[in-house]
């Protein structure tokens, strides 16, 4: 089974950004195919024929569509012929879909265009907020081995212009945890990453990888699966998996934790609230005290102003 590059830049090449909001415009709605070359994702306007009353007839259109090759012929079709769709099913503002055992058999560059075109395409739709994928009836991992999960189209960053595998310097401002656990202390890191991850995204998989050249604490452990993570009018929404809350440790104080992801997220200026979800549910607390259905902003009477630099 050859490994799946999950973070591999996708230069997904647009007029506008209008491709990943939902459909307003009566049935009509992109379709994301491939450029020849399989560097590019390209949208195609397509008008769908089933009522947005059967969201099951409505995914299956566009599957066959991605399936299928396109009226352009600078394009090819999405999803490649040995590429087979066993099943797919929706519930719940998202949709499951499974594929055979020869999806693994993509380059590394098809399969994160690919998987960009399909969760880009559907998310279009009013019912459908998520896309998983899974092969053989099992998720579908990254080449570290970690599952994918749920994806929407934040995911899948536009950059106009970048080519596959260019990577970009940025300097992230992250807080760990004190010796004591009892409060935060920032550290800036500058990182080398691939141009089409989201910077939310990144912010969270290094507070997983915990603090560098110091004695700080990692807040989170290096078991956290985020399932996913989108930002919407300066709101960054978080969703971890159910293990979430049981692997914390159980030195560290709640909020230490909590604002530990807040504030390194309202550090960027995309973000100025988060809200954190368990298994796409916002009921309860994170722990103990804090509300997973209130929005949090940057709390700075947490932060040892010493700052730690890597």
């Amino acid at each position: 089974m050859k490994k799946i590059i999950a973070l591999i830049v996708v230069c997904i090449m647009m007029f506008s950004f209008t491709g990943c909001e939902k459909k307003d415009d009566g049935n009509t709605l992109d379709v994301f195919y491939l450029n020849i070359d399989a560097t590019a994702t390209v949208p195609e306007k397509y008008e769908l024929k089933s009522s947005d009353e059967s969201v099951d007839k409505q995914v299956d259109e566009l599957l066959d569509k991605l399936s299928s090759k396109p009226d352009d012929s600078k394009l090819r079709k999405t999803i490649p012929d040995d590429v087979e769709i066993r099943k797919h099913e929706e519930n719940a503002y998202s949709c499951t879909i499974d594929f055979s055992k020869s999806y693994y058999d993509m380059t590394a560059a098809e399969e994160v265009l690919m998987r960009a075109s399909v969760v880009r395409t559907l998310t279009q739709l009013k019912q459908i907020t998520y896309v998983m994928f899974t092969v053989d009836k099992a998720p579908l991992m990254n080449s570290d081995g970690e599952i994918i999960g749920s994806m929407n189209a934040d995911d899948f960053v536009e950059n106009p212009g970048e080519q596959i595998n260019s990577s970009v310097k940025e300097t992230l401002t992250l807080f760990f945890a004190d010796k004591e656990g009892t409060g935060l202390k920032e550290q800036t890191r500058v990182i080398h990453y691939s141009s089409n991850i989201a910077l939310e995204k990144l912010v969270v998989e290094q507070l997983i990888e915990g603090p560098r050249g110091s004695k700080l604490q990692a807040t989170l452990p290096n078991t956290t699966k985020l399932i996913n993570i989108s930002v919407s009018d300066g709101i960054c929404y978080l969703n971890f998996d159910s293990s979430f809350r049981n692997t914390i440790d159980n030195k560290l104080t709640e909020d230490v934790v909590l604002y530990s992801l807040v504030n390194s997220l309202t550090s960027l200026p995309t973000v100025d609230k988060v809200q954190i979800s368990v298994d796409g549910e916002n009921d309860g607390t994170l722990l103990y005290n804090y509300k997973l259905n209130n929005m949090y902003e940057f709390n700075k009477d947490i932060v040892d102003e010493e700052e730690s630099t890597e």
